[in-house]
């Protein structure tokens, strides 16, 4: 029988990474030195998350979708998807800027033979003072002024820069330039992919190889949407005790909730499952079979589709993400 899962955290050492994961989100990542990103939902090959408690414990994910199928993910997911998970769930810790960088739509993924396409969402967690990300550009471009800003090494000044804080979402379809900036944790919700096209990365060197990261200049230039948008920050009502929706894509529903009382969630109307990932305080998740499972702060639960009803459980103040597949 299906219950609430979580998984095992897998650890991503990155030469941009830090403390927070430790300090924020008391995850133990030793022996790595510092740690960029923790994968806490994946079924992308080479990182395929493991269950980390219950009947089930040791299984795979992968290994899960094959056995349960749409009993797991929802039947019309499993038709879209098949066998893999279409979702994954990561917490990133930017203690200096990433690369700039963009990811192909599912079309030319596919053409590339890379898989899925990456359309993802951010949700601020924590921000250090003034800290700021990219997303997009700061006004219309061809491709052709963008291939001489890069050849110029002044791509810099064509990107649309926010400040962000707690709260904030941003959405970032398929084509958008962006990139985490130093001073941010963040949660991500991704399609399933590891593809991504390096544009520019602050000229480091790594410290192990003593060489600079490999840049992928070439493979960007097609992937990119070179419009610009009056608006980079998701809008949404911050309302407590209410879910509020966030984002509603192609790939992913994400809605956020603020909680302080207890509350019901009946999830029978959505053919799929749903991930809750607490980005802020604890809670307690309580199934109608008597299962119970706390989250805190940086923790993960897959609600299989087959488990409808949900009573969470805050403790004290509380945020929760809760997505699922439209």
């Amino acid at each position: 029988m299906l219950y609430p899962l979580t998984f095992k955290t897998i650890f991503k050492d990155k030469i941009w990474g830090g403390q927070k994961i430790k300090t924020i989100l008391e995850k133990d990542f030793s022996p790595l030195p510092n740690c960029g990103e923790t994968w806490e939902v994946s079924d992308v090959e080479g990182n395929v998350s493991i269950v980390n408690e219950g009947s089930l414990q040791g299984k795979s994910l992968h290994e899960l979708v094959e056995e349960y199928k749409g009993e797991l993910v929802g039947k019309h997911v499993y038709e879209q998807y098949g066998n893999r998970f279409p979702l994954l769930v990561k917490f990133i810790d930017a203690n200096d800027d990433l690369s700039i960088q963009v990811h192909p739509d599912d079309e030319l993924a596919k053409k590339r033979k890379s898989g899925f396409g990456k359309t993802e969402m951010w949700y601020i967690m924590q921000a250090d003072e003034g800290a700021k990300l990219n997303s997009g550009f700061n006004r219309e471009l061809t491709k052709d002024e963008y291939v001489k800003a890069v050849a110029d090494n002044t791509i810099q000044d064509l990107l649309n820069i926010e400040t962000a804080k707690p709260g904030d979402v941003f959405f970032l379809p398929a084509g958008r330039v962006h990139y985490i900036g130093k001073g941010l944790l963040l949660a991500e919700i991704q399609q399933t992919s590891d593809t991504t096209y390096r544009i520019y990365d602050f000229d480091r060197v790594d410290a192990t190889t003593g060489q600079k990261r490999e840049l992928h200049t070439e493979l960007a230039v097609d992937a990119i949407d070179y419009h610009h948008y009056d608006h980079y920050k998701t809008q949404y009502d911050k309302k407590l005790n209410e879910s509020v929706n966030a984002v509603k894509s192609d790939y992913f529903i994400t809605n956020v909730l603020n909680f302080n009382e207890e509350v019901a969630q009946d999830y029978s109307r959505i053919d799929s499952f749903v991930i809750l990932i607490c980005v802020a305080g604890g809670l307690t998740i309580e199934t109608q079979g008597g299962y119970s499972l706390s989250l805190r702060m940086g923790q993960c639960a897959l609600i299989p589709a087959s488990v409808n009803n949900l009573t969470l459980i805050p403790d004290g103040d509380m945020t929760v993400l809760e997505t699922y597949v439209p």
